[in-house]
């Protein structure tokens, strides 16, 4: 189990601290996997520092890939863009 340190904008910390919000979209730019740590330090955009609000999360499900268009067409995906789901 690792923890792996993000910045999450405000508006989405508040979201994932309320419950609202199950789920994080991020580039795949880093080794994640299930029962690792995602630490979430609020990040002001405004200011451009640390708000000194954090999180930590249980990692439950990861998708990665990179071939999209296996699924959708190229024009598909520009066109639409992506919907991310979380369920339980």
């Amino acid at each position: 189990m690792r923890t792996i340190e993000k910045k999450t904008w405000p508006e989405l910390f508040k979201k994932v601290q309320n419950g609202e919000k199950s789920f994080d979209v991020r580039l795949n730019e880093f080794r994640c996997k299930k029962g690792d740590i995602l630490y979430l330090r609020e990040w002001d955009p405004k200011t451009k520092n640390y708000t000194g609000r954090t999180l930590k999360k249980k990692v439950e499900y990861v998708l990665k890939t990179r071939d999209l268009e296996k699924f959708w067409s190229k024009n598909d995906i520009i066109k639409r863009g992506f919907i991310i789901m979380s369920f339980k």
